[in-house]
């Protein structure tokens, strides 16, 4: 005797096996290094040999940040990888090893750096010029490409002794490692590319490298942090409402006794409990909020003109460990493509897919608003921007006027769930249907049938 299968059961499994695969996706978490609105954004190492030495080479590495957006700020990077034979740093320029190792094998000479992985910073600003190369010596801040390029790379110089004495006899260096200031690099082989060519300062000579490789670098918000540093926040003119960031966006509150707590702002002695939580610490010192990031950013569709409308934005600092210097803004809306005015951001239009211009860069005004201050009542930046309405896309229906998507310094900032923006006024028929109700409802209407079958 078959065990038969009712119309109804078949159904009810398709619909569990259909539920299970979406809850699966949407639990599902990505660490590759595509970023759809940087897609060619990477930061890329060069080596360049530029003399032969008794013993080695002497070469100049420069980082490159080719990401539009996504700069590294203090305490700035930190370069490492792995010599392939038994190489040592005699000397450098511009930089230097974090240790020195065990040089005790050496005498008279000792090398600036002996260990088989050595960890290379920039060096600070102020330090003598018989120590500096050009592009060196900002403390390993490196900016954005498109927010300020000339600024966008930073080198140093390096003699490394015991190691091949031509091209054929030299072994790149492996295991690169990248951290800018913290992790969230992935760091590929070094490649051998084509020589690099030099430029004469009179532009009346070019001379080129003896061996250039390159590493290429890409970045993944997942492997930075475990959460999310910035949250959305959204307004209207036309409703009441406010909707806040999403409840528990980057961690949900903690006693203020674990290191991963947050700070009350109303608290006695606010000052003094700030200053020895972030004495030597990194992480951020947040204050205490339904959302705890870091970084709220607020959209606030302002006014409504015959030809025109009006979006103030307000990015909020709740870090009390961290000004944010030359921060950037990267926003996501079809309306971007008629920008009219940037009050008081500077602005550029990014087109990651060269005919869709949907995207916005933007930066505080320098001296003015470039620096993002610690939590408090100076820890915000604010701007309007005055878009040009197209009649044939432009609505205030169904949260048209809400951008796709933020991000704060490089980081995808947590949106609220669309059901939650504000509508307008005679929209009385919205429907408020989270995936819960939604699994509730077909539940009930299965059961239903199925018992009437």
């Amino acid at each position: 005797m078959g065990f038969v299968v009712s119309p109804m059961m078949s159904l009810f499994s398709k619909f569990t096996v259909l539920l299970l695969f979406v809850l699966w996706c949407a639990s599902f978490t990505s660490t590759e290094a595509y970023d759809p609105l940087d897609p060619t954004g990477n930061i890329t190492i060069k080596w360049d040999i530029i003399s032969w030495t008794a013993d080695g080479y002497v070469a100049v590495v420069t980082i490159y940040n080719f990401q539009q957006y996504r700069h590294i700020q203090a305490p700035g990077w930190s370069l490492g990888w792995t010599w392939a034979k038994k190489e040592v740093i005699w000397s450098m320029l511009g930089g230097q090893a974090t240790e020195q190792g065990d040089c005790s094998k050496f005498k008279g000479n000792i090398p600036h750096c002996c260990k088989k992985s050595p960890t290379v910073v920039d060096l600070l600003p102020g330090i003598p010029y018989n120590q500096q190369i050009a592009n060196c010596c900002k403390g390993g801040v490196i900016s954005s490409w498109a927010q300020d390029p000339a600024n966008a790379a930073s080198s140093f110089q390096l003699s490394v002794g015991s190691a091949g004495t031509s091209n054929k006899t030299v072994r790149l260096p492996k295991n690169f490692t990248l951290k800018a200031p913290g992790p969230g690099y992935t760091c590929a082989r070094a490649k051998i590319v084509k020589p690099t060519r030099f430029m004469s300062t009179d532009k009346r000579r070019i001379t080129q490298a003896l061996m250039t490789w390159n590493v290429t670098c890409t970045y993944s918000q997942f492997l930075a942090q475990k959460t999310p540093s910035c949250c959305v926040s959204l307004s209207s003119f036309y409703n009441s409402t406010i909707v806040p960031c999403p409840k528990c966006s980057c961690g949900c509150q903690r006693n203020i006794s674990d290191s991963r707590g947050c700070v009350d702002p109303n608290a006695p002695h606010l000052a003094s409990v700030v200053s020895s939580l972030g004495n030597n610490n990194p992480m951020p010192i947040v204050q205490c909020t339904s959302h705890m990031c870091p970084i709220r950013v607020h959209w606030h569709i302002k006014l409504n003109y015959k030809q025109y409308w009006r979006v103030k934005v307000t990015i909020t600092n709740f870090n009390y460990n961290m000004n944010y210097t030359q921060w950037n803004l990267v926003v996501q809306h079809p309306n971007f493509d008629n920008l009219t005015q940037s009050f008081s951001f500077n602005y550029q239009s990014l087109s990651p897919y060269s005919d869709i211009n949907d995207t916005a860069m933007l930066w505080g005004v320098k001296f003015y608003n470039d620096m993002l201050m610690q939590a408090g009542r100076s820890g915000n930046v604010q701007s309007e921007l005055l878009f040009q309405k197209d009649k044939s896309t432009f609505t205030f229906d169904k949260g048209w006027a809400f951008p796709r998507r933020i991000y704060f310094n490089g980081d995808n900032c947590v949106m609220p769930p669309p059901d939650a923006y504000p509508w307008l006024p005679n929209a009385s028929s919205r429907q408020l249907t989270s995936p819960l109700m939604l699994m509730i409802a077909v539940l009930s209407a299965l059961a239903f049938l199925y018992g009437h079958v």
